[in-house]
Order: structure tokens, then sequence, then C-alpha cells
């Protein structure tokens, strides 16, 4: 039994290594995606991580799977059909990208609930995303299915919101992400996705994690970047800052907040522990260039204390 698991859709990506695409010479190939960032990030922290997803039948599907297998992770793929999905990042200032995705049709779009056997569902802790939900209806199915199946066999629900906008095409998203948190135990958000939850103005972290939580997660944390964090853990407020590091590239830094925060709660540390090592993995992945390449060990987090530039 793994201690998490986890499913979605796992991409290759193309990411240029200077300037625009039209002028860029030469580019970094890899992988990405929420859910496996999660996973990567988990097992990276000591925690047993299970990943399910539908790769295509080529070589950047076996490149998906290579590279998870590669991190200790228990993978699960189902092959085809079609194409693996593929994102293009750009990076036009220092401080942000451009991302381009050609998913349409992709086999990681037709992820179905008969791909999920019920055996992998028993885990301390199912993480699900929005991105999963809003692929296609099959993958929307299988989200409600793992849910669902997770509370009947009483296993805690994670769900991060991880609204995509160009994934909905002007359809509402908000009745699909308020019954995934009426089914979860806890979940994360980041401000402008929480008021899709919740009918509110107002700008205070802990009210929407208050709104939030009384739809039905007894865990809800708000992530607001550099403003660092707040939340609701079962009826204790917390809040914490956001370490001050040199950011290179925000990406992923949300996924590694999460995969600090599931690894705390699995070793049983308090509220303010839990907050405290999610906000030091999300700090370190900030660190460096990529979705997951820069993400931590235990023992890297110490690397932030220190002010030596060389270890020998």
């Amino acid at each position: 039994m793994s201690r998490v698991f986890t499913f979605g859709e796992t991409m290759a990506l193309v990411r240029a290594e200077s300037g625009p695409w039209e002028t860029a010479g030469t580019a970094t190939i890899g992988i990405g995606g929420a859910d496996s960032n999660v996973a990567i990030g988990l097992a990276r922290l000591g925690v047993e991580v299970s990943w399910l997803g539908r790769v295509g039948d080529d070589a950047l599907g076996r490149r998906v799977v290579r590279e998870l297998r590669a991190e200790g992770i228990d993978v699960h793929a189902r092959i085809g059909p079609g194409r693996t999905g593929l994102m293009v990042k750009q990076k036009r200032t220092p401080h942000t990208s451009d991302v381009l995705f050609y998913r349409a049709g992709s086999a990681g779009s037709t992820l179905s609930p008969a791909d999920v056997p019920h055996d992998v569902v028993a885990a301390d802790i199912v993480h699900v995303t929005g991105i999963t939900a809003a692929l296609s209806p099959s993958a929307r199915a299988t989200v409600d299915a793992v849910v669902d199946l997770a509370r009947a066999e009483g296993v805690p629900v994670s769900f991060d919101v991880n609204h995509r906008p160009s994934l909905w095409q002007g359809e509402d998203p908000s009745p699909l992400y308020r019954s995934l948190a009426a089914r979860s135990d806890i979940l994360f958000a980041g401000e402008d996705e929480a008021r899709l939850l919740v009918d509110t103005t107002d700008d205070d972290p802990l009210a929407l994690a208050r709104a939030i939580a009384a739809l039905g997660p007894a865990e809800v944390l708000i992530k607001s970047g550099a403003r660092g964090s707040a939340g609701v853990v079962d009826g204790e407020e917390v809040t914490r800052p956001a370490l001050a590091v040199p950011v290179v590239d925000t990406v992923g830094a949300g996924d590694a907040y999460v995969a600090g925060y599931l690894a705390a709660r699995l070793d049983g540390d308090a509220a303010a522990d839990r907050i405290r090592l999610a906000t030091a993995v999300g700090a370190f992945a900030c660190l460096h260039i990529g979705d997951w390449e820069g993400l931590p060990r235990r023992e890297d987090l110490a690397l932030l204390d220190t002010e030596e530039p060389v270890t020998r």
C-alpha cells in the first residue's frame, strides 16, 4: 500500500533556453504535470507514492514513465489512445513564463474510471487536482469515481484546486470545485481559486479558509505566493510568512508546497509544523528552473539557513 496515491496527465515539456521561440537556438526537454510534481516532491521527502496516468505509445510517453520511475515512484502507466501531451515554455522576463499546451485529444485526457484498480486507492491519502477534472468528461468521471471510492474506504482526500482557465473554455468550474471540496478532507487553493468556491469579496486568506472549511474539508490551506500562506486545520488557524529566497522560477512551487504539507501530515506533525515544512519546500522549489527538477530532499532544506556559498 502506498502512502499517497495520485493520478492525472503528465506531459512532455520543451523549454527554450533563452529568449522567445522566434530566436531561441536551444531547448531543454523534460516532463511536467501538477499531480506528478507532487508525487516527485513526496518521494524526495521519503514518502511512498503511486502515480497513475495515460501516456501515448511514443517516445515522449516512455520519457514520462522513465522519469517518474527514476524518482522512485510506483508508476501505473496506461498506454494510448492518442499521443502524449506536450507543453512548450519560454521565459520572456526573468520572472514570467509563457506556456502553450498541446493536449487536445492526448492520451492523458482519455483517462477513465476503468483505468483505476481499487487496490491502488488503498492509500493513506488520495490526492486529486482540478486540472485532471477539467481535461475531459471521462477524466472528470475518473476524479469523481476515485474520490467516492476513497471516501467509501475511509481514505482522506486531498484536493488542490489548480484552476486552469484555458481548460474550461467559458464553462463555470465552480459547481465541480465545490462538489470536490465538500468531499475532500484537505484542500489547497490560491486566493483567486478560493473565490471560485465561495461567494465573498473578503481579501483575508483566513476568512477564505474558514468559508471553504464550511463546505466540508477539515483542513484548508490558502497559498498566497510571496505573502506566505494561511489556513484552518481542524478548527485551528495557522499562518506562515513566505521565506525570502532569490526566486529563479516559481513554476511548481505550489505543488512543492502541497508535497511538503502532506509529508508533514503523514509524519503526524502539528498544523504549524505542517505549514512550516510546506513553506520551506515551496521556497526551495523557487530556487531552480523547472517544474520539479529542483525539489528538495529533507537534508537539502538546511541549505535555506546557511550563508556558506560552498559546502566541502
